[in-house]
């Protein structure tokens, strides 16, 4: 028997197994990397009562990975975060208060998630979704009823929800500041 030959056998046998699932992580990580969104356009706004007066904001920094195929429910996700340090209410000293430990604690959780877990069609372009929404690092599921529509490979998606903020450890329960706030979104993506 000749013993190179089987050397070489067992090294192309050895190679095959490392080989075949390295190329196979490397195709799987080139499709999640295509699956990146590239958000062209934004508007991700809350209003909350403040003494009784309607007090509007908004955060910026969206970060978007898309995967919504009408046809295919059970498989389509969104993954988003938004800044929570970029938050704006068109008062700096307000914008200050909102970002610290009491509220939004941006020091500490920079960053505010929301996860789709599961969607339903309602009809024409309306769905809701439950999506995990993380804020000081706390997480609720909640629903969120949006429209969806799709203009070539530009996707767009219109949401508005409301939340309680005490859910989540922003600010404490309050004479002065409602506990509900509503958040729109109104939001467009190229994949």
């Amino acid at each position: 028997m000749n013993l190179s030959i089987f050397k070489k056998t067992a090294l192309f046998s050895v190679m095959k197994k490392i080989i075949v699932p390295l190329l196979i992580l490397t195709i799987a990580l080139a499709g999640f990397t295509l699956a990146t969104s590239t958000v062209t356009r934004s508007a991700i706004t809350f209003k909350i009562k403040n003494m009784g007066i309607g007090v509007e904001g908004s955060f910026g920094g969206l970060q978007v990975d898309v995967k919504f195929d009408p046809a295919d429910l059970p498989e389509s996700n969104i993954s988003a975060s938004v800044d929570a340090g970029s938050i704006n209410s068109d008062n700096s000293s307000r914008d200050d208060h909102l970002k610290g430990e009491d509220f939004f604690d941006v020091a500490h959780y920079p960053k505010i998630t929301l996860k789709s877990v599961a969607f339903k069609h309602k009809s024409g372009n309306n769905y809701t979704g439950q999506f995990n929404l993380t804020i000081k690092g706390k997480t609720k599921l909640i629903d969120v009823p949006f429209t969806f529509t799709e203009k070539g490979n530009t996707q767009a998606f219109k949401a508005s929800f409301k939340l309680n903020r005490l859910d989540f450890g922003v600010g404490d329960s309050s004479l002065i500041l409602s506990d509900e706030a509503t958040v729109n979104i109104d939001t467009e993506v190229r994949g």
